[in-house]
């Protein structure tokens, strides 16, 4: 018999949800209506609206070390220490970056793990990732360790194809390993992978709805991490299922009492969504996003942290208190003293990010420059705004290049009627007429610029 009551988040009189059992299916389900392997996937709405329901909390967690590092060379143990130490200072003092993963498998991520512990740095909390077995739980609690990530795939192409296991025998695999990781006394983060192709409510309902029992009766909170492993969520209200990322925040918490705070949502990028559908899992009601630094991660890579820095400072209209000038840092330690080139058109850190090459824009940006720039990136990221100079940037885009390289204020600027400007203006004209096609370098500009400057002087 269905029960009304008081629902204190929404402060509505509701139904109880039916309680979803699990379907132990004989022959996996592949949703072949969205997912025939050899057209493109398909994207099917039912009309079903879930509503809004951002947490009063919302925060940014970090997979740089362990997912970040699944698709690249390790890190050394100094080069993670410092990267972490960045990390801090731009999460800033109420830990909107509130915890990062680690590997503890090696010795290296061990050391890495201590070394970083001993900075004694409130957040980003140190959490790992680890193998399902116990000698691993013990080997977390050892360290110091809280809370650890295990995988519980979900989708029947990995509990069929992968595992092969029923369903039933997948969930009581899980959750053995679940029980055991609360008798070691470590906080067990289920990682859901492959959510976007598994069946929400023939499995992945009713498996967490018995790791909430678990939890209940270990007397310690489990986290529920949804994984959309292959990039397949749609941020679209609307959408069926398993691809709705409403739909699925929504289910979680409605339907298996998973609390926002216990929430994450972690997300690929195969189909150029992971930063929406991140923000679409705020939305809808999950506290957590799980994020690698400039989006380093398997295949097209993760969601990127800085962007959800940028998304949380646009959704709850402040930064409280991170620390956005460190991004700019973390980019030129990655290129600088890991060898890492981040692409020139990166939002926030690519080089060309807040560079113009188009003459009407530098015109623009000479004259007001919150015409061509997203916001003060000066301020929030150490980087004015400027030009590149090639056959297209006429006389705007010269003055500009030289006021921000000479650091020229006030009454000493260059407009574009400045002799220093057509004298430059005429010598770039003249080589992109005798079939140069390259841009022109700055060594290259301040050598005209300082030829022009030392014929005055002679003169």
């Amino acid at each position: 018999m269905e029960n009304v009551k008081l629902n204190s988040k929404t402060n509505l009189l509701e139904i109880d949800a039916y309680n979803y059992r699990i379907q132990d299916v004989d022959e996996p389900n592949l949703f072949r209506e969205f997912f025939e392997y050899t057209e493109i996937p398909k994207v099917s709405f039912n009309h079903r609206q879930s509503p809004y329901g951002m947490p009063e909390e919302i925060w940014i967690t970090d997979t740089t070390f362990r997912d970040g590092q699944q698709s690249r060379e390790p890190y050394t143990v100094k080069q993670i220490v410092d990267i972490y130490s960045m990390m801090s200072k731009l999460s800033g003092p109420n830990g909107i970056i509130r915890q990062t993963e680690f590997f503890a498998y090696s010795e290296r991520d061990r050391e890495a793990i201590k070394r970083c512990m001993d900075l004694g740095l409130e957040f980003p909390e140190i959490t790992t990732w680890i193998r399902a077995k116990k000698e691993d739980f013990k080997l977390v609690k050892d360290l110091g360790i809280k809370e650890t990530g295990i995988l519980v795939s979900c989708s029947d192409y990995h509990i069929f194809t992968k595992l092969n296991m029923t369903r039933r025998q997948a969930m009581e695999h899980y959750l053995s390993v679940i029980y055991d990781a609360f008798e070691a006394g470590v906080m067990p983060r289920c990682h859901l992978e492959d959510i976007t192709r598994a069946d929400f409510y023939g499995f992945v309902v009713p498996f967490v709805r018995e790791i909430q029992k678990l939890s209940e009766q270990a007397g310690m909170p489990a986290k529920i991490r949804a994984c959309d492993t292959l990039g397949y969520g749609i941020p679209y209200n609307g959408v069926a299922l398993p691809r709705s990322v409403p739909g699925i925040i929504y289910g979680l918490q409605h339907y298996a009492d998973v609390p926002s705070e216990m929430l994450e949502w972690h997300g690929h990028n195969d189909f150029y969504k992971a930063v929406t559908n991140a923000a679409t899992a705020w939305l809808y009601g999950c506290s957590g996003v799980s994020c690698t630094l400039f989006g380093i991660g398997e295949r097209t890579g993760n969601v990127p942290l800085e962007a959800m820095v940028f998304e949380y400072a646009q959704l709850r209209g402040t930064l409280d208190g991170m620390d956005t000038t460190v991004i700019t840092d973390l980019a030129r330690y990655y290129e600088e003293k890991i060898g890492y080139k981040i692409p020139e058109q990166t939002p926030f850190v690519g080089e060309n990010f807040n560079t113009t090459k188009a003459g009407i824009h530098a015109d623009g940006l000479l004259k007001n420059e919150e015409i061509y720039n997203i916001f003060d990136t000066k301020k929030f990221l150490k980087r004015p705004p400027t030009v590149t100079i090639n056959q297209n940037s006429g006389l705007a885009g010269v003055a500009r290049w030289i006021n921000d390289n000479y650091g020229l204020e006030g009454n000493d600027v260059v407009n574009k009627k400045s002799d220093v400007v057509m004298y430059v203006k005429n010598w770039i004209d003249s080589e992109y007429e005798s079939g140069r096609v390259a841009s022109i370098g700055s060594e290259e500009m301040r050598h005209k610029v300082d030829e022009y400057l030392t014929s005055i002087n002679v003169r």
